[in-house]
């Protein structure tokens, strides 16, 4: 399981770690190169072990734990260059962090750090009350469950094991009990994209800060087949656009980062979710920056290898040969990334490209290329015909 949080608000949360983290600078002012300098989001995959069997997991998931796996002191070292470096948010995935005993050792190290912390535990009896009251009191910020479906038919069809969505919804209303700020994370699929109202009456339910949305990535245990193409995830942007002007939640997207053009073109209270407001040297302001695969944002497997996300294995070096801030600022797959220039097919012509950008992670899982067009976004940019890169003037 790789889960994403967007954790902009708790930057600032008040009394959510243990010990006062740093405060980044003001988004608006990190500069025009701040995701040259530094990610804003890091994650860590701390292990691949999961006992769920998911149709759609990126890992391919096993029961057991890996002998190549970061140790303690490895992702202590990792969660201080990380700090060291000026990202400000880190989440702990997998797997199921929680098959690691020293996961709440971790939380606590990186609190004090500095850092806001978030946790992404599978949906399974692993984690109970006890783990979530010692998370807490070690500084989480705030636990991400995956849901992927209005009821335990779909979810559990989708996650391989009953019982999952009993164990998710336990998780997350044992979390409010305590205190501790939730978010829901929903894969769409064929078996929920027509009730997405039925889940996010559920999010609302259970108090969910945020409702993260994933578009699936063909990627390890993920197939084609789970696919569902440019117009109906147009359509179904539309629809969480919707439901974002209405909801007492946040919304966000992950691998549709054309959710953010969609928000725009609404003017959208919260477009400016998942985008910083970038400036030059000199203070002018450029317009918003989307925070996408290898822009703003990293991902750091159970085996230290760094990748631009967790939806794209290629990997730009590992943190225990090299410094994880050096990996990010010079490697050539990271630099490529970051330089809008170097974007092909539509999205190099895209006048939204630098707040979407589009989806790095599809564009090489499907194309094999992480800097063409992503092929699953239905926008055309003014003046585009397919085979020929021209914008009318």
């Amino acid at each position: 399981m790789i889960e994403v949080i967007v954790l902009a608000r708790a930057v600032h949360m008040p009394g959510a770690v243990t010990q006062a983290p740093r405060t980044p600078a003001p988004l608006e002012r990190q500069g025009a190169h701040a995701f040259d300098h530094h990610p804003f989001l890091a994650i860590w995959e701390l292990t691949q072990a999961c006992d769920l069997v998911c149709s759609h997991c990126r890992a391919s998931a096993t029961p057991d734990r890996s002998s190549g796996e970061l140790d303690t002191d490895e992702g202590k070292h990792l969660l201080d260059r990380i700090a060291a470096m000026g990202t400000p948010l880190v989440v702990l995935t997998g797997g199921d962090p929680a098959k690691r005993p020293d996961l709440v050792e971790l939380v606590r190290h990186g609190a004090r750090a500095g850092l806001v912390m978030a946790v992404t535990p599978s949906g399974t009896s692993l984690t109970q009350r006890p783990l979530l009251e010692q998370l807490k009191e070690a500084g989480l910020a705030r636990l991400a469950v995956s849901v992927d479906g209005h009821d335990a038919a779909t979810h559990d069809a989708f996650r391989g094991v009953a019982g999952s969505f009993d164990d998710s919804v336990r998780i997350l209303e044992t979390a409010r009990e305590i205190g501790l700020e939730t978010q829901i994370n929903t894969s769409l699929h064929a078996r929920n994209v027509d009730r997405l109202l039925d889940v996010a009456a559920l999010v609302e339910r259970v108090g969910a800060a945020l409702w993260g949305v994933f578009a699936i990535v063909p990627t390890g245990r993920a197939s084609t087949s789970l696919l569902m193409g440019a117009k109906r995830l147009e359509r179904v942007l539309e629809q969480l656009a919707d439901i974002s002007e209405r909801a007492p939640f946040d919304v966000k997207t992950t691998a549709a980062p054309h959710f953010r053009r969609v928000l725009m073109a609404r003017h959208a209270k919260r477009a400016s979710l998942g985008v910083l407001r970038d400036v030059d040297e000199h203070g002018v302001v450029l317009g918003p920056r989307g925070i996408t695969d290898g822009v703003g944002f990293l991902f750091v497997s159970h085996e230290g290898e760094v990748f631009p996300s967790g939806f794209m294995p290629l990997s730009a070096g590992n943190v225990r040969r090299a410094d994880v801030g050096d990996i990010y600022r010079d490697s050539p797959l990271f630099r490529s990334l970051r330089d809008l220039d170097q974007l092909g097919g539509k999205c190099g012509v895209c006048p939204f490209k630098r707040v979407c950008g589009g989806s790095r992670a599809r564009a090489y899982t499907m194309k094999g290329d992480p800097l063409a067009e992503d092929p699953h976004c239905d926008y055309v940019p003014r003046g585009w015909s397919r085979g020929a890169a021209e914008v009318s003037a």
